[in-house]
């Protein structure tokens, strides 16, 4: 695959419009031809899969980072050296903390991308240098990536939608035109933050338009009906941001669209040991031996061969967790020592694992989640299917109906704590539970100890684990350090968004 970016002119040396290059050409030409915006597409998918850290490549915004950035905000991974200590004991600052500055400077950077896509193809489709549908489809993938690039910021540097009636407080910057002129240059430098609720209408709207713009994946081989955004995956993303809005009945009319799409594999380990040809993925970034954020920032590299991020005690221990779930086993999960670690990113060779943003298994578990909330009984069929999988003995193991909402509530988020360790969710799960009405949050967990591989002695299965002295403190969700604050790189610029910092910052 060939990648390119669009040269622009940038107005500071480290803006959110600075494009780093990779193989460039002018954006006169990126859309002149069939081949060059194909090129240009394909630079967008580059800039989501590997992003730039200081001028390196980290898969910033949904390569490596995206997971674990994720996962260092959560309580079930623990944090094992340097790399994450900021995010993962909650110590950042607005200039220095280079981790979650990078994470709004390049996730506005394929913000950007995308945009210079859908006005390049639109203008292009007006021309005839390209087909109405297939300009559409690739205008749809670049709708998917800036709604999921907008709900990603919205998760980090702004409250959950729920914070306040109607939504009506801070969220981000949507930005809906390209820098690629001295006016739009200047109207996003001054941007300022729209509300939770604008932010979320918006970004709801260009999922429904990626949706109805986008090929199905029935159109593709299937490869690259996982590696490439489709209809599909418009509808996956929409169960999760429904589930983080609250609007359960949303999340099951869009979950439902995919019946009879995708089937659960039988070993919860394919989607992971078969990246590129499994029935469940939906939607995954590419990464092969040529092409990926390196050592410093595959998910394999930091998972698994460098060993920077640890499986916790937290949730290892988890009484609920049964000790024969197939989940827990050699092919999921890496004992060195004593001391585990995910072993779902293997290649820690070629560091070739896809980067996996959207399962089938979630939807079943957004949909059941809905479903039980609504106190609508058929939540446990989702629940089971996705459970029953790694179960030793499905027949006598499954769930049965649960006494009450609450009870199914924390049951299936729990499925999800491990169904999806070291996969990036957990803090979009925390960020959407604060103070929720069944299974409330209140801030950020208690975390596992920062800076060293886990005692071995502390993983007891069954055993919950007793936080001690030295284990990171939980920080109460009125704490101004629930929410990152705006970069300065950013602030300094933008004298709109300058005003608008988050407080205590």
């Amino acid at each position: 695959m060939f990648f390119v970016t669009l040269l622009l002119n940038s107005c500071t040396e480290e803006n959110v419009i600075n494009l780093e290059p990779y193989n460039q050409i002018s954006e006169n030409v990126a859309f002149d031809t069939r081949e060059n915006i194909i090129l240009s597409v394909n630079g967008m998918y580059q800039a989501a899969q590997v992003g730039q850290y200081n001028g390196a490549a980290r898969g910033y915004p949904f390569g490596a980072a995206y997971f674990e950035q994720n996962d260092m905000r959560g309580e079930d991974m623990v944090n094992t050296a340097s790399f994450y200590a900021i995010t993962y004991t909650n110590t950042w600052d607005p200039s220095g903390a280079l981790n979650t500055v990078y994470y709004w400077i390049d996730t506005y950077r394929l913000v950007n991308r995308a945009n210079l896509v859908i006005d390049g193809i639109t203008k292009a489709i007006a021309k005839g240098t390209i087909s109405e549908a297939e300009g559409k489809d690739y205008i749809g993938q670049a709708l998917f990536f800036r709604a999921f690039s907008h709900y990603e910021l919205l998760n980090f540097f702004a409250r959950p939608y729920k914070y306040t009636s109607g939504a009506t407080h801070p969220g981000v910057p949507y930005r809906l035109k390209p820098s690629n002129s001295v006016a739009t240059i200047e109207e996003n430098a001054t941007l300022g933050r729209g509300t939770v609720a604008e932010n979320y209408t918006q970004l709801i709207s260009d999922l429904d338009t990626a949706e109805s713009y986008m090929f199905s994946k029935t159109t593709k081989s299937a490869k690259n009906a996982i590696v490439y955004a489709s209809k599909e995956a418009a509808i996956a993303l929409k169960t999760r941001v429904y589930l983080s809005k609250g609007d359960y009945q949303k999340v099951i009319t869009e979950a439902d669209k995919l019946n009879g799409k995708y089937a659960l594999s039988s070993d919860p380990n394919t989607p992971f040991s078969n990246n590129y040809g499994n029935t469940e993925s939906i939607f995954s970034l590419e990464n092969s031996a040529t092409n990926n954020p390196g050592v410093n920032g595959a998910l394999a590299s930091q998972y698994n061969g460098r060993r920077l991020i640890a499986i916790s005690p937290v949730i290892w221990n988890e009484g609920s967790w049964l000790a024969t779930d197939k989940r827990r086993g050699a092919s999921m999960v890496l004992s060195v020592s004593g001391v585990l670690f995910t072993n779902k990113y293997k290649d820690t060779s070629t560091l070739s694992d896809a980067s996996p943003l959207l399962r089938y298994a979630e939807v079943l578990l957004n949909r059941a989640e809905a479903k039980a909330r609504l106190s609508d009984a058929s939540y446990l069929a989702d629940l089971n299917a996705v459970r029953n999988r790694s179960l030793a003995n499905p027949a006598t193991e499954q769930y049965s109906a649960f006494a009450n909402k609450t009870d199914a509530v924390k049951a299936i988020l729990l499925e999800r704590r491990v169904e999806f360790l070291a996969e990036g969710l957990r803090w979009n799960t925390i960020h959407r539970l604060q103070h929720d009405d069944v299974a409330p949050i209140s801030g950020v967990p208690q975390k596992y100890k920062n800076g060293a591989n886990p005692v071995a002695a502390d993983y007891k299965i069954g055993i919950p684990y007793v936080f001690k002295t030295g284990d990171v403190a939980s920080l109460a969700y009125s704490d101004y350090r629930f929410v990152w604050p705006l970069p300065t790189l950013e602030t300094s610029a933008n004298p709109t968004l300058a005003a608008q910092q988050n407080p205590g910052w």
